[in-house]
């Protein structure tokens, strides 16, 4: 599986998603899902963006949830809002209540998403964090933007195995959700900064333990020949 967490365009415009399409036909063949980030709803076609990558067979999701070789898949874009008592409430003027209110329905989508998996194993793939632990290292001025704890709520109330999100260029790597959950950052300038000296390779690897009892692995930048192999990362501007 190849697995994308947003901005997979720089404005979201459809010859973007043009181009993206055919970058990824270099690997035709493997089952790739998505989610789409702020990026892509710059430019007001996100409907078209979305189009043409389903039209590429990519499974972009919204609030959706898909099962692939046994793993189920649940995606949202996710939303800003700040972590934990830096939440900021619906309270006051009505731009405020909005702008709580919008992610509070990406936690409802994300829940309706997961509720519907009957899978054994489930991936969440997202595009703003969950958690405050994988945006550490970004100015803490910007926390507020680059996720909410509102998306966290859903994954304490179902089973999840692994949580990919996009966004926090200058974030953490790894963290966990308060219920022990990994939670891996792939942005891209991120996943440069992290991988190997010489190693132009931006991508984690995340092996599904499945019931044959394939291993759990890290971030190998090696071959794997194990069935059920998600890996993740968030398109390159």
């Amino acid at each position: 599986m190849l697995l994308l967490c947003g901005d997979l365009t720089d404005f979201g415009l459809p010859e973007e998603a043009h181009l993206l399409v055919g970058e990824l036909s270099a690997a035709q063949g493997l089952p790739i899902v998505a989610v789409l980030g702020n990026h892509d709803y710059e430019g007001g076609k996100d409907q078209e963006v979305r189009k043409i990558l389903s039209d590429a067979g990519v499974i972009v999701l919204d609030g959706d949830s898909c099962e692939v070789c046994g793993v189920g898949f649940a995606g949202v874009k996710g939303f800003c809002g700040g972590f934990g008592r830096g939440s900021l409430g619906a309270w006051g003027e009505p731009a405020i209540k909005a702008f709580v209110q919008e992610a509070v329905n990406e936690a409802i989508k994300l829940e309706s998403a997961l509720a519907r998996l009957r899978t054994e194993r489930r991936v969440v793939v997202m595009h703003y964090s969950p958690i405050a632990a994988t945006v550490e290292g970004e100015p803490r001025e910007i926390f507020p933007y680059l996720g909410s704890s509102r998306l966290e709520e859903p994954l304490s109330r179902y089973p999840v195995d692994v949580v990919f999100h996009g966004h926090a260029h200058r974030g953490q790597a790894e963290g966990r959700t308060h219920a022990g959950v990994p939670v891996f950052n792939v942005s891209l300038p991120l996943m440069r900064r992290s991988a190997p000296e010489g190693d132009a390779r931006a991508f984690r690897l995340f092996e599904i333990p499945t019931r044959t009892g394939v291993a759990a692995a890290g971030r190998v930048p090696q071959e794997v020949t194990a069935p059920q192999v998600p890996a993740a990362q968030e398109a390159a501007h």
